[in-house]
């Protein structure tokens, strides 16, 4: 199913939600919804699913004009951020709800897709339980499961993972990208988590109060964003943000700080410019031949399982630094932060990229 959306555009009590968006997906792909919270990201599924019509603009499927009709006529499957599971049913019964409510599917057909997609999503030995007796995660894949039993053309995921705890998120993420590429049913993935993205692969659409800023292969997004905010949206934590000059051979960060231009900034023209750099590409201590430093204090450090989080500030700069591992700074404390000028990405003034190091795989991804 090849899914189009023409300048759509949701406003509802003097409130823009969607702003002229484009986007075509197609047939048995998976794609995700990348932005922070109020991006327009559930606006747009609910365009998609037929749960709300747009103020202006088109839904086409298969090149059909389908925007007034409704989610009951759509053969959409949508999985929320809540559990949302009827208490009454057991789990089998849970899965095969929507196939039994369509009246289309014979009953040997609802047990062999019952018993199929619950062994898929490793809940084949709880299918006689209750949705109380449950863990979270439990009842996250009885709800995936259910919509993957329907077989539809198209399946919504609302942020599905984000009330689950951090290892079965990164246990559910995984085990979904592999689903999701033996399914071959067109994935609209929402999410604000740029590292979830990244593992689940496919393309991206980068959004940002309620417009699509780039849809691209997820690795070509993040290597190459066309925008500085899209490299905002795609960086956690946030990325740095540098303001510099390129004269001749030099960029320059201050009065006292500056490195050399890289290969990727040749023949950019003499001016003022905006650098981004993300925090694991930023080191501390002493630097490899070739990297550029800056002094700098320590004004935070956070330790996050296993990586620390170290903010610094040079002058009236502030950067991030996110290092491998468990390090004590204690506040004021001086020192250097290193960066290898190939990683840094460039922009104008108005936010266009100008500039990008060659491509390297980021942390994560496959």
């Amino acid at each position: 199913m090849r899914l189009s959306l023409e300048q759509i555009c949701l406003r509802e009590s003097g409130e823009d939600y969607l702003r002229a968006v484009d986007l075509s997906l197609d047939p048995g792909t998976l794609n995700v919804l990348l932005g922070p919270t109020r991006a327009g990201k559930t606006s747009l599924l609910r365009v998609m699913a037929g749960l709300d019509r747009p103020s202006s603009g088109k839904v086409r499927v298969d090149g059909s004009d389908v925007t007034g009709v409704g989610v009951r006529a759509r053969n959409i499957a949508m999985v929320y951020q809540q559990f949302v599971n009827y208490p009454s049913l057991t789990v089998a019964g849970n899965i095969a709800s929507p196939l039994k409510q369509s009246g289309r599917v014979a009953a040997a057909e609802i047990e062999r897709r019952v018993r199929a997609t619950a062994e898929l999503l490793r809940i084949d030995h709880l299918l006689e339980r209750y949705p109380a007796e449950l863990s979270g995660g439990q009842q996250q894949r009885t709800a995936i499961a259910r919509a993957l039993a329907k077989e539809a053309d198209l399946l919504l995921l609302d942020e599905p993972l984000v009330n689950l705890d951090y290892k079965l998120r990164e246990e559910l993420r995984t085990e979904l990208r592999a689903l999701f590429d033996r399914r071959g049913t067109t994935v609209v993935y929402a999410t604000t988590e740029p590292q979830e993205a990244l593992i689940l692969g496919g393309k991206v659409a980068v959004m940002d109060e309620g417009r699509v800023l780039q849809y691209e292969p997820v690795l070509e997004a993040y290597h190459r964003p066309k925008l500085q905010r899209v490299a905002e949206v795609f960086s956690d934590p946030p990325i740095n943000l540098l303001p510099v000059r390129l004269d001749g051979d030099a960029c320059r960060v201050s009065e006292d700080a500056r490195f050399p231009r890289p290969e990727h900034m040749r023949g950019v023209p003499a001016g003022d410019y905006h650098a981004a750099l993300r925090a694991e590409h930023v080191g501390i201590g002493e630097q490899s031949s070739g990297a550029a430093a800056l002094d700098a204090s320590v004004q935070l450090a956070e330790i996050s399982g296993s990586e620390t989080f170290v903010h610094a500030s040079h002058g009236a700069l502030t950067l991030i630094s996110r290092l491998e591992g468990v390090h004590p700074f204690r506040l004021g404390e001086r020192v250097t932060l290193g960066f290898d000028p190939q990683r840094v990405l460039l922009f104008d003034l108005r936010g266009h990229l100008i500039a990008a190091p060659r491509a390297s795989e980021p942390p994560g991804a496959a």
